[in-house]
């Protein structure tokens, strides 16, 4: 059994995060003369690039949590600063430090979250009810991006399970599909992509309703950085990274599978289940093998785990099935 206890130490007490952003905003701040002077000689955008803005700091950063039975244990976590400067949004920029310098933008008070679809009464919650909906809990996975590299996180929050029962599905509902928000307006890269906004993900209910999926509103015991989906996203650890919708304003029951975003722009590569699966490669490289961040360099390769080792609590929901057909 890969999921056993929950650490020893909370998640929130491993490294605290107003430390980090005190230090962040204090090198923003020393160098921000530098700007001025420095960029004849560094030209302007490489200049901006090496001081990236400090995360978004609020009076109720710090979140309410308990231990939880369903974390990962005995694993070096990713430090903070990794994972907040080492992402996937693309709604702010393809490069991996870009969400950390443009996700400021993102609006994230006042945030709601509309529920619709196969449901007994259409609904929408404000942020802060679901904040007080359940017990926020500290719960450690193992996150692993599709394209080969992976981290361990100190996630916050609560299984999405426990929100979909408020939301009364009917019997008709089959599917879940999230959401993002999406602002020409505010999203920086998204006159350049020829991705189809606003971004969609979905999960079979059956999926949905297993307890590791967790609605997630923290990471490090503080509520979500912009970058890493703020203020409300769901976190399914034994799927690819790019299952887990950031910066959901509407969750659907729906009868069939929901269109997602990159099944629909390269289903070849990116199919609708999308479990990590080492025995099935990306068509451009190899998933039998993964890259941890932020440990030294001869200690990040490691074989990839089927269900990315959490095949005891998931394995069940795929008996029967093609894995290579229903990738």
């Amino acid at each position: 059994m890969l999921i056993n206890k929950p650490p020893a130490i909370r998640s929130s007490e491993i490294t605290p995060r107003q430390r980090y952003l005190n230090r962040r905003r204090f090198l923003g701040d020393a160098f921000s003369g530098a700007l001025a002077v420095g960029a004849s000689a560094l030209g302007v955008d490489r200049l901006t690039e090496m001081v990236s803005p400090p995360t978004r700091v609020e009076a109720d950063d710090k979140l309410e949590t308990v231990k939880s039975p369903l974390s990962t244990t005995g694993e070096q976590l990713t430090s903070l600063e990794d994972i907040t400067h080492y992402n996937n949004f693309y709604e702010f920029g393809v490069n991996k430090g870009d969400p950390a310098q443009n996700a400021g933008k993102l609006p994230t008070r006042p945030w709601t979250v509309k529920i619709s679809g196969q449901v007994k009464q259409p609904k929408t919650f404000d942020i802060d009810a679901l904040l007080k909906l359940r017990p926020l809990e500290d719960r450690v996975y193992r996150h692993r991006c599709v394209e080969a590299w992976s981290m361990v996180i100190p996630w916050v929050g609560y299984s999405l399970a426990e929100l979909i029962k408020e939301c009364e599905p009917l019997a008709k509902a089959k599917y879940v599909q999230f959401i993002s928000y999406y602002n020409s307006k505010v999203e920086k890269w998204a006159s350049e992509s020829t991705i189809y906004w606003p971004y969609s993900e979905g999960l079979r209910m059956d999926e949905a309703m297993n307890p590791l999926t967790l609605l997630t509103f923290g990471i490090y015991g503080q509520v979500l950085p912009n970058q890493d989906g703020a203020p409300v996203r769901v976190v399914i650890p034994w799927k690819y990274g790019f299952k887990s919708a950031k910066s959901i304003v509407e969750i659907r029951f729906v009868e069939k599978q929901p269109s997602t975003t990159w099944n629909e722009m390269a289903s070849n590569e990116y199919g609708f289940y999308s479990n990590v699966n080492p025995n099935v490669d990306h068509p451009r490289w190899s998933q039998k093998a993964e890259r941890r961040i932020g440990l030294p360099f001869y200690a990040q390769r490691r074989a990839t785990l089927m269900f990315n080792g959490y095949g005891d609590q998931v394995a069940s929901l795929y008996n029967g099935m093609d894995l290579r057909r229903n990738y």
